[in-house]
């Protein structure tokens, strides 16, 4: 592999954001009517809000708010949860400044941009990142790798240049879709997902991100 550059999902993987997306689902579409108890057997993990929105309505379909409004208030819950309770995952810091050192980093996100920047300012990360992408701003979500095409595009890398650190099966299969490298991190439960077989490396969390493998995998080492 030639790898010039990074690109770093964000939820679930360097915040414990997911948690609290699911949290705020439960309570928002708890108070819509939609079924609890399949709303947390199906994962909608990695995908774009208004995805979500637009799959639980089509199944539970609900009278009052809009889908756009539903979404709004999903928004401002996560971003409220993740203020009062978020915390970053084990490795995440030492990740960033570990793949910076090898070349420039971007980050690509389900994720819309405002609560992308919430977020990173919240947890001091900001400054880590060349430039923030959302997939808000792309005709499709992830699994569709438009997220990753741009960031790398943003970077002026090839996407084949690319190690794509991510926590979901729709992000492995949007990265590889994407002739990406990737370096996934699922938790305990995601971890037999078929998605997982196709990524290069899977870990059981960034802190097992191996300096040594980024060294042999990089074209080169910054100063």
């Amino acid at each position: 592999m030639h790898l010039r550059a990074t690109l770093f999902d964000m939820d679930g993987l360097l915040v414990d954001s997911e948690i609290l997306w699911h949290e705020a689902e439960l309570e928002i579409f708890g108070s819509l009517g939609v079924d609890l108890d399949e709303a947390t057997d199906r994962s909608t993990k990695g995908l774009y809000v208004d995805e979500v929105v637009a799959y639980w309505n089509a199944r539970f379909p609900w009278s009052g708010p809009s889908e756009s409004e539903v979404s709004a208030m999903l928004l401002d819950r996560v971003g409220e949860l993740v203020v009062s309770k978020g915390r970053m995952l084990p490795g995440a810091l030492r990740a960033l400044e570990l793949t910076a050192q090898h070349g420039p980093v971007a980050l690509a996100s389900s994720t819309p941009l405002a609560l992308i920047e919430r977020i990173l300012a919240h947890f001091g990360l900001r400054e880590h990142f060349v430039s923030l992408h959302s997939a808000q701003f792309e005709p499709y979500g992830k699994p569709h790798p438009g997220v990753f095409l741009s960031a790398a595009a943003a970077l002026e890398v090839e996407p084949t240049e690319c190690l794509v650190l991510e926590d979901s099966a729709a992000g492995v299969l949007a990265a590889k879709a994407g002739r990406m490298t990737v370096v996934a991190v699922p938790t305990p439960a995601d971890r037999a997902l078929a998605a997982f077989a196709i990524a290069d490396v899977v870990l059981g969390s960034l802190e097992e991100l191996e300096e040594s493998w980024l060294d042999e995998n990089f074209v080169a080492r910054r100063a």
